[in-house]
């Protein structure tokens, strides 16, 4: 049976920048993630990127800069040997409409879990914010609260213990 590591970006993946990231040179990896990632991955789970883009609805970027910038993200895990199997993103804002995706609505987790055949139990969500909790509680998944630009090595410790019961 599969299992699922979902993670929020900015703040867990990337330096949170107190703004958004609107270009690829601003997006800088956190320098504990390789490791946490290669745990997870050795560990037998499939990693997925759930993340708010709220900066192309305002037009602070576009989606082809957003495909440049998780670009540099994937390069720079592969150097590791580490592959992200999905990146989900909403590129809306709640200033310029409503939609059902942006979390902390569950859509992209819900297709996630849908896509890969997970169980909500054999998923775990890791983000920054309060909303990546609300979006996994609302279908079953255990979240870790972390904060932002910082090692988040305690959930992997938490997640891996969880799995050998």
């Amino acid at each position: 049976m599969s299992k699922l590591i979902l993670l929020d970006r900015d703040g867990v993946l990337n330096k949170e920048l107190g703004g958004y990231v609107t270009t690829p040179e601003a997006f800088e990896v956190l320098p504990y993630v390789v490791t946490n990632l290669k745990r997870l991955v050795d560990a037998g789970y499939i990693l997925v990127v759930i993340t708010n883009q709220g900066g192309i609805a305002k037009n602070l970027y576009d989606h082809e800069i957003l495909r440049q910038i998780h670009a540099k993200m994937i390069a720079k895990l592969a150097e590791y040997s580490l592959v992200l199997s999905e990146i989900y993103y909403c590129p809306h804002h709640q200033d310029t409409g409503k939609c059902l995706c942006r979390k902390p609505a569950s859509i992209m987790i819900e297709k996630a879990l849908a896509r890969y055949k997970v169980n909500p139990q054999d998923a775990f969500m890791i983000g920054d914010t309060p909303r990546d909790m609300e979006a996994a509680s609302a279908v079953g998944v255990k979240s870790y609260l972390v904060e932002s630009n910082q090692d988040w090595a305690f959930a992997v410790d938490e997640i891996l213990f969880a799995s050998k019961k």
